[in-house]
This record gives C-alpha cells, structure tokens and sequence, in this order.
C-alpha cells in the first residue's frame, strides 16, 4: 500500500508541478503584479488564489465542480464580472492610474488593501474554467479509492499549493526583474504599459476563455 502511495506521488507532483508552471490567468497576474507593487506586497494576491485553487480542487474531489460545468448561468456571470474588473484595472495601470499603477514621480505608490489584492486572487483562481476542468480530470485518478478520502485529499491539495506557490513566486519574481530592467530602459510609462496590457489580457482570458 505503501509502496502504491508513493508511486502515485511520483507522478502527482511533476503533474501538477507542469500544471502550475504553465503560463495562465494566475501567473499571469502574478507577473503583472510583480512588475508594478513587487514580489511583497503581491503576496496578498497569492494567497487570495491559493485558497480559491484549494477551493477548486476540493470542490472537484468531491464532485461539485461536474455540476457547476453542468449548469454555467451564474458561474458565467461571476466570470464575467471578474473578467471586467480585472481589465478595468487593466486600463488603469495602461494610463498610469489606479492604486495598481507604479508613479511617474518619486512619490509613493497608492496604497492597495491587502483584501483587494486577496479579492483579485481568490476570484481569478475560483472563476477559472480550466482551472476546473484541470482538476476535474486530473486529481480524481490520485485518488486511492481504498484508503480513507480525507487525508488523501489533505496531502494532495497541500502539495499542489505548495507547487502553485512556488510557481507564483517564479513569475512575480520575474515580473520585479523586468519591471528593473524597463526602468532602466524606457521608464515608468512603459512599465505600466506592460503590466496594464498583461492585466486586460487576463481579464479577457477570464471573461471569454
């Protein structure tokens, strides 16, 4: 049994390692954020999308997630509002507004609640499709029907955010190397360009994906 556990983690972990990695909303906003408020404060923003990823995946062990597919009114209204905020913000950063937006000056930047930034995260990661659908067909098959459920999805869901945590930091971290780099190139105008353009496409990718 042991022996069982331990060659499904062997394929579980670089499975959702490849999961996580892989260019999204999440990461996506990530990188964004890390390229305006940096690698710190961005941090509220991941935990808002790691506990919405924890409700997703359990929500899918258990089998809701198959209803919620099933009957996509109101998950398509949270998506699309979602959608549109994100792109608002979006248009803010472009313009060099918003509390999200790095100043032209040496002033300080806005200040942007913790919350708003867990509010970002927590709905970009729950009004996800593929995030769904990634795990309705991907965690099911790990899980050992004869060993108790809990702590196999217990063990399970802390490893995939440890993974997905991970995989945040690689991409705010990138975003905070590329916002010093744009500085130093093209100024503070662009970068929020850059991090504005990337904020409207995940929106656009929530609304619409």
């Amino acid at each position: 049994m042991l022996s069982l556990n331990v060659h499904l983690l062997s394929a579980f972990i670089p499975t959702f390692f490849v999961v996580s990695i892989t260019p999204g909303m999440c990461m996506t906003l990530a990188l964004s954020l890390g390229i305006t408020i940096g690698v710190r404060r961005a941090l509220w923003m991941m935990a808002g999308e790691l506990v919405g990823v924890a409700v997703v995946a359990t929500a899918a062990a258990v089998g809701v997630a198959t209803f919620m597919l099933q009957y996509p009114t109101a998950f398509a209204v949270f998506k699309y509002a979602g959608g549109i905020y994100l792109a608002w913000l979006g248009v803010q950063m472009w313009r060099s507004r918003g509390k999200m937006a790095m100043p032209e000056s040496d002033a300080a930047p806005p200040d942007t609640s913790p919350v708003q930034l867990a509010t970002q995260g927590f709905v970009t990661a729950i009004a996800n499709p593929k995030g769904w659908a990634f795990f309705i067909a991907l965690l099911p098959p790990f899980i050992d029907s004869s060993l108790p459920m809990v702590p196999q999805l217990t063990v399970l869901i802390l490893i995939i955010l440890g993974l997905e945590f991970l995989c945040l930091q690689l991409y705010a971290h990138g975003g905070r190397k590329l916002s010093q780099a744009l500085r130093r190139g093209v100024g503070v105008r662009a970068i929020n360009r850059v991090a504005g353009t990337l904020m409207v496409l995940v929106g656009a990718w929530l609304a619409f994906g």
